[in-house]
């Protein structure tokens, strides 16, 4: 989940749109505390200079030392309040660290600021909360009531959308391949009562439009509804499962995934804040399984214990055979193709593997809190980090916490072997040409008039040094990154650890995975930047042109003393005239509910309604623009209303397109 998409930070609007969009639908994402940031799959570098070479420097002695002289300066430089931070290694929690203030006493009416206490103080993890959920269904798993590649449809009492005769299986739902589209109504919310997962999942569910198997694309609605199976099988709310099954079986005993929280917890959360230091309310997430669980940094490092197979509270939370099946990728080239060549999912779990060494993790999102966990399987160890702010900088959380857990794999678990060979430079610069072009994240919506957000945050590729890619900008990054490929049609950073994998088709790349739920799709020749940025650009030129000459025109009538135009033809330009004045309010009209919806702010369906008939008003004036042209042709007005009537009939095209294309007019709203 999560309010920005990578997602997770928020920028500026429409042109700032962009990264608000992308940010969730990083977000979005992505929007309600479940959107991830997390880092890419890598390939091995030689670590950085000074660091130690062995795993054994990683005590508490050290670590402490290390994170005392990394967070509180990072926290100062940015204007993030607290940061809260765990470390586990064979089983033991090596450190719990608290930085900054759980409460600055900004809004609170507090006098006098809290410190954070790692022991004390609950954060809101955001989509961290997924490996909970993803637990919880292995269990059921394990214990033979639940089936990996069954059709979900055997366990809900509620139809999902499809759109392919695949089924659906909670593998797909685990590792974000179901092929749903984004959601952001209903996300997140600031204070209310409980939220119904039913009835948040089976009211208006998202369109699927990817077959199953075959497109990573990060879903809030396919995990939650991976939770609601939990749910109706064990016969227990999900929230009352997890608390039995999973927190209280690691000893989590002050986690918990109620909403609000429990009195006997409420007094000891910490207080999310926003870009100015103001601390905001507790926040609802709509579908929790997604992201609902608040903890301390002391309850996390025991469920990275868990994670990792160690024994910790009431026992184990799987058994190694499916421990290690959670930990394994989730799919192989059988569906994904080549793009299984590149970072995958496991069950729940992002490959974020670094230095060579197997890591995997989950990053997560709300709009005040942002987290990050990541384990080390082979060296058993772990870190936890969440910060209960987003900084004055849209990427401020994202780069600390990418500082934090990049820092720890590089400081303790550097590279162990070299790099790969490469790809001969002939065969590159052919893989480069196919790759050339624009794309936009699969993470998106495509039924509705959020389609629009497509228009924003795209990526352009392009060859550099005959067999290099130009990426701007670079995959989870805000600026452009270099890419060479190291296998074929595998490509990794330069100077970097980031790596993705490509499916290629008839010679053209159809998709670049680039992080382990997150895919890059070509964008289709009708929706290209070049094309519908001069059309909508030029038709609301001329509207607004239009619209502006009404009122110049009557008053260099009235002072000039002219006539007013003759009757003949007079219908057809009124006709007109609505239909300029409405396609040019339909677009303020659908700006403005964008902005809304993505600053995670209600949009009533009235509202949205009024909108779209403003557009139909103005698709269907193109009727009578027609009629007026073809009428001042055949009276010979003179060629400049000639040309005015035909750069209105063009205009009101241009726009009707534009509302067709995007799904402006569609008849779901739902959002």
């Amino acid at each position: 989940m999560s309010p920005q998409d990578p997602a997770r930070s928020r920028a500026s609007r429409l042109r700032r749109l962009g990264a608000t969009l992308v940010a969730v639908v990083a977000v979005a994402a992505t929007a309600a505390g479940c959107g991830t940031a997390p880092t890419a799959r890598s390939i091995p570098t030689p670590p950085a200079p000074g660091a130690p070479a062995d795993p054994a420097a990683l005590n508490a002695t050290d670590v402490d030392a290390w994170l005392d002289g990394l967070l509180p300066a990072a926290l100062q430089r940015t204007g993030i309040p607290g940061a809260t931070v765990a470390v586990v290694r064979d089983g033991e929690i090596l450190t719990a660290r608290g930085y900054g203030h759980a409460d600055t006493g900004t809004g609170t009416g507090r006098s006098q600021p809290v410190p954070v206490d790692p022991d004390r103080h609950l954060f809101r993890v955001g989509s961290v909360s997924k490996l909970v959920t993803a637990v919880a269904v292995l269990q059921l798993v394990q214990g033979g009531d639940l089936d990996l590649d069954a059709d979900v449809d055997e366990y809900l009492d509620f139809t999902v959308p499809r759109r392919y005769d695949e089924p659906v299986t909670l593998r797909h739902l685990l590792t974000h391949t179901a092929g749903f589209e984004e959601r952001v109504a209903g996300l997140i919310g600031l204070d209310g009562a409980s939220p119904d997962l039913r009835r948040a999942l089976a009211t208006d569910p998202p369109e699927q439009i990817y077959r199953p198997g075959t497109v990573p694309a990060y879903s809030n609605y396919g995990n939650a509804l991976a939770g609601y199976v939990v749910e109706r099988v064990s016969g227990t709310p999900f929230e009352e499962y997890v608390d039995r099954n999973v927190l209280a079986r690691a000893g989590m005993a002050s986690s918990t995934f109620a909403q609000p929280l429990p009195p006997a917890l409420a007094d000891r959360m910490a207080k999310g804040h926003d870009a100015a230091g103001v601390a905001g309310p507790f926040e609802i997430v709509g579908t929790p399984p997604a992201g609902a669980l608040s903890a301390p940094a002391t309850d996390m490092a025991r469920f990275m214990v868990a994670l990792t197979g160690e024994a910790v509270g009431e026992g184990p939370l799987l058994d190694a055979p499916t421990r290690e099946l959670m930990q394994r990728p989730g799919l192989d080239a059988t569906s994904l193709g080549t793009l299984a060549d590149g970072p995958r999912m496991a069950l729940g779990l992002f490959d974020e593997s670094r230095n060579g060494r197997t890591i995997l993790g989950h990053g997560g999102d709300t709009m005040y809190f942002h987290s990050h966990l990541q384990i080390y399987p082979q060296e058993r160890a772990g870190i936890f980090v969440s910060l209960n702010g987003g900084g004055r900088g849209g990427f401020d959380s994202h780069e600390l916490r990418q500082a934090v857990v990049n820092g720890f794999a590089d400081r303790y678990f550097p590279a162990t072997s070299d790099q790969p060979a490469g790809v001969d430079a002939e065969t590159s610069a052919a893989h480069a040409a196919a790759a050339v072009g624009t794309y936009a994240d699969s993470r998106r919506i495509d039924s509705n008039f959020l389609t629009t957000i497509g228009l924003v945050g795209r990526t352009t590729v392009s060859v550099a040094d005959d067999n290099r890619l130009l990426f701007e900008p670079g995959p989870l990054s805000a600026t452009p990154a270099l890419y060479e490929e190291v296998a074929p049609w595998v490509w990794r950073e330069v100077g970097g650890q980031r790596t993705l994998a490509m499916r290629v088709t008839d010679d053209r790349v159809t998709a670049i995975s680039y992080d382990s739920a997150f895919t890059l799709l070509p964008v289709e020749p009708a929706r290209a930047t070049a094309v519908v940025v001069p059309v909508l650009g030029a038709a609301v030129l001329v509207l607004a042109l239009t619209v502006l000459s009404w009122p110049f025109g009557a008053l260099v009538r009235r002072v000039l003393g002219r006539p007013r135009r003759d009757r003949a033809g007079r219908t057809a330009r009124v006709l007109s005239r609505v239909a300029v004045a409405g396609a040019l309010l339909a677009l303020i009209g659908w700006a403005v509910s964008v902005v809304a919806v993505m600053g995670l702010q209600d949009v009533s369906a009235t509202s949205l309604r009024t909108v779209q008939a403003l557009q139909l008003i103005g698709l269907l004036g193109v009727l009578p623009a027609t009629v007026r042209l073809v009428d001042d042709v055949r009276r010979r007005v003179g060629w400049h209303r000639v040309a005015a009537s035909a750069l209105i009939l063009l205009a009101l095209a241009g726009t009707g397109w534009f509302a067709v294309e995007f799904m402006l007019l569609a008849p779901s709203i739902s959002y």
